[in-house]
């Protein structure tokens, strides 16, 4: 073999790596979050990848202290009733069995156990989609959208705060947790904004849930 290519194998174990797809696990029971996402509710799955959320950043909504997962196919929200501190960036490996929660699909671990971290890794970028394109496909995943405030934010207290952003291909529903701290002010209808966060679902519609300030960005225009 010869040093470029032995070079070039090495990078791409290592990149694969951080993002919890190394080699040597998937011959030890791990599947990819994709493929987990296609079995029957009530099955027990093994994956890892890395945190996508702060864990219990959302608990205000989803009652839990859970964080979402992400490996390069796709991602999913691991739900936990105690906060196993959980950054962006962790690499997590988790068994626990597929549920739905309000229309979400939730993975939970049956003990703390069943979560164990593996160190950082590469940061998880967010997939630019249209606001229109925020559904089943992308449920999960880290997301972005660019799009102008066609509902300003409404008290949905005690669980948090909720607004409308459309790019022109179909209204969309931004969920604010509690916990967040997000600061709304100056979203005013027809305000031009960049929103970043979790691609969730809530009963019959889609949603994205940002995670921290720096997640929503209103520009001049």
């Amino acid at each position: 073999m010869s040093m470029r290519l032995r070079l070039l194998l090495t990078v791409l174990v290592l990149v694969l790596g951080s993002v919890g797809l190394a080699l040597p696990a998937q011959a030890s029971g791990v599947v990819s979050i994709a493929h987990a996402r296609t079995l029957p509710l009530g099955t027990v799955v093994t994956v890892h990848g890395t945190a996508t959320t702060p864990s219990g950043a959302f608990e205000s909504s989803f009652f839990d202290r859970g964080f979402g997962l992400q490996d390069l196919t796709a991602g999913i929200y691991v739900s936990v009733p105690t906060d196993p501190d959980i950054a962006p960036r962790t690499r997590v490996r988790v068994t626990g069995t597929l549920r739905e929660s309000f229309g979400l699909l939730i993975l939970v671990p049956a003990d703390p156990t069943g979560v164990t971290v593996y160190g950082r890794g590469l940061p998880v970028l967010p997939t630019p989609l249209r606001t229109a394109n925020v559904n089943e496909a992308s449920e999960g995943r880290l997301v972005v959208v660019l799009g102008r405030v066609t509902r300003p934010p409404a008290s949905d207290l005690p669980y948090g705060y909720k607004f409308s952003v459309d790019d022109g291909s179909g209204e969309l529903t931004i969920f604010v947790n509690v916990q967040t701290n997000i600061d709304l002010t100056g979203l005013t209808t027809g305000r031009l904004v960049i929103v970043s966060g979790f691609s969730s679902q809530f009963d019959d519609h889609y949603e994205i849930d940002p995670r921290f300030p720096a997640d929503i960005l209103a520009l001049h225009g």
